[in-house]
Formats: structure tokens, C-alpha cells, sequence
């Protein structure tokens, strides 16, 4: 078993960003800039957007972290989000998810400007990425390639089966994983909770992108040996163990399931990190106008 190193891999990503937004700083005579809308107290949002913010901090981008109480309104919420639109000195905004029940996360997914759409979830991005076409890929999904790139793990020709489906990984990585690029190239099957025969369906994969946010969902018997193993899951349990009060885990039985794949992620310590790392690329890109000119 070989460990796909989050950590390791994230850390030297960072310091390429690092290098290429000083040279856009001096350029520019400003900083890359992303702003992130917080709306309410969720503890994991929470914790996803301090660790956003600081690590724009660390690759010396500019951050702003703009904090809603859980009542405001959808159409205030729009509103800032048009100011931010007309704003150039800001590149990239992302709205932390998940909102509060009375705001659409689909009108203010929309609302975001695509140019500035560094989560890569605006129809605008994902229609051009299904296309093949330069856009914003979803920081989830472009992490996990960035990875995948970084150790040449080989795709190509590959049998890939998906767990999970929705827009922010699941159907965005099947797309990815089956464009003719490298990583790429592979046969893929999205599968989900309905998917019948799902074990035998896990069990045909040479590469298993797992991301159903269930805790230890993908067992040793749904995985066939010397696979290729990626889980993109984050569950929060309370806990006496640590610290924090909680711990993570992620959709993998990471032990059982380490002992029959080739390469497996961690959690914590794999895909999460390397979501920061997609969003930073898409922000620094977004600064310099190489995806939609400014």
C-alpha cells in the first residue's frame, strides 16, 4: 500500500502558488483576492473557511471573511454578492455551504459571477468543463487530479467507479476522469445510493473515488486488491480523544480497505487538503485572467 500524501503533495503545490502570486503582486501592484461569504454558525463551515482563509495568508493572497447571521435574506445575500461581482479588485468569491433553509444554494450558485466562480460550481464552469473547455474546475475535484498528476498514477484505459453523484464531486470527478487528458481517459461508472448491486459495482473499479459522506461506506470486501483508492469523505463525530472534541472520518474503512489497495488517501490528511489546493490555483488563475480575460 502506498499512501496518496495530501499533506506532502499540498504543501509543494503551495509553494508554486506561492512563487507565482508574488510575481502577479509585483506585476499587478495587488494581491491575488478571494472573499468567502459565511452565513450563519455551522461548526464544519466554521472550520473549512478559517482554513481557507489562512492558507491565503501562507501563498500571500488577500482574504476577506464576510460573517451573515443565519436570518438574512436570500435577496440581501444576492445583493452583496452583485457588489462583490462589480468589485475588480476582488478575484474570486465563494458562499460556504450549506445555507440556511430558506436561501436557494442553486439562485446563489447562480448569482456568482462565473468569472469569479473559483468553487467551480456555476453551470457556466461545469458546462464548460464537460466541454473540455477552460473554466473553474470544482476545487474538490480539480485536488484530487492535481494529486493524481503529482504521483503518475496512470488512468488511462483505467476502469474508475464513482460513489456519490452530486454536483460539487461525484458528477464533476466522472466527467473528469473520463476527458481525454491525463489523468484521464478512464471507463467510468457513477454509482449511488440506488445503484443496484453497488458491491459488485465498487469491486469492478481499478480506481475508487469515493464520496457518498457516509462514514466507512466502502468496505475491504467492495474493493478488489491493488486498487487505486481516493476518499473524498469528512465526517464529524463527537469525540473525548482529541482535542477539538470531534473526530474525522472518512468514507473508506481506511484500515481494512489500506491492506488491499495499491494507493489509498487518508482522512484526515488527503483529498481535504488538496481542495484548499484547487481553490488557491482557481483564485490565482482567476487574478491573472488565464481561464475568462479580464
Amino acid at each position: 500500500m502506498n499512501l496518496l500524501d495530501g499533506k506532502l503533495v499540498s504543501a509543494k503545490i503551495k509553494e508554486d502558488i506561492k512563487i507565482e502570486a508574488a510575481q502577479f503582486t509585483a506585476q499587478a501592484g495587488r494581491k491575488p483576492h478571494l472573499v468567502a461569504i459565511l452565513v450563519g454558525n455551522d461548526g464544519g463551515s466554521e472550520t473549512y473557511v478559517a482554513s481557507k482563509m489562512r492558507n491565503c495568508e501562507l501563498v500571500g493572497f488577500e482574504s476577506t471573511n464576510i460573517r451573515y447571521d443565519v436570518d438574512i435574506t436570500e435577496a440581501e445575500l444576492i445583493e452583496k454578492i452583485n457588489e462583490i461581482n462589480q468589485d475588480p479588485t476582488i478575484d474570486g468569491l465563494i458562499v460556504q455551504l450549506p445555507l440556511p433553509k430558506h436561501i436557494d444554494p442553486d439562485k446563489i450558485t447562480e448569482a456568482i459571477d462565473h468569472r469569479k466562480d473559483v468553487d467551480g460550481f456555476h453551470p457556466i464552469n461545469l458546462g464548460r468543463m464537460q466541454r473540455n473547455l477552460p473554466c473553474f474546475i470544482p476545487a474538490t475535484p480539480y485536488g484530487i487530479m492535481l494529486m493524481l498528476e503529482y504521483y503518475g498514477i496512470e488512468t488511462a484505459g483505467k476502469k474508475a467507479v464513482v460513489v456519490g453523484r452530486s454536483n460539487i464531486v461525484g458528477s464533476p470527478m466522472s466527467i473528469l476522469l473520463a476527458r481525454n487528458s491525463q489523468p484521464g481517459n478512464c471507463t467510468v461508472t457513477l454509482t449511488h445510493s440506488r445503484t443496484a448491486n453497488l458491491k459488485e459495482e465498487v469491486l469492478s473499479g481499478d480506481i475508487v473515488v469515493a464520496a457518498i459522506g457516509r462514514k466507512n461506506f466502502v468496505t475491504a470486501e467492495m474493493v478488489k486488491e491493488g486498487a487505486i483508492v481516493i476518499d473524498v469523505g469528512i465526517n464529524r463525530e463527537d469525540s473525548t480523544e482529541t482535542k477539538s472534541g470531534f473526530k474525522l472520518y472518512g468514507d473508506v474503512d481506511f484500515e481494512a480497505v489500506a491492506k488491499k489497495a495499491s494507493w489509498i488517501t487518508p482522512v484526515p490528511g488527503g483529498v481535504g487538503l488538496m481542495t484548499i489546493v484547487g481553490l488557491l490555483k482557481n483564485t490565482l488563475e482567476a487574478a491573472k485572467g488565464a481561464i475568462y480575460a479580464k
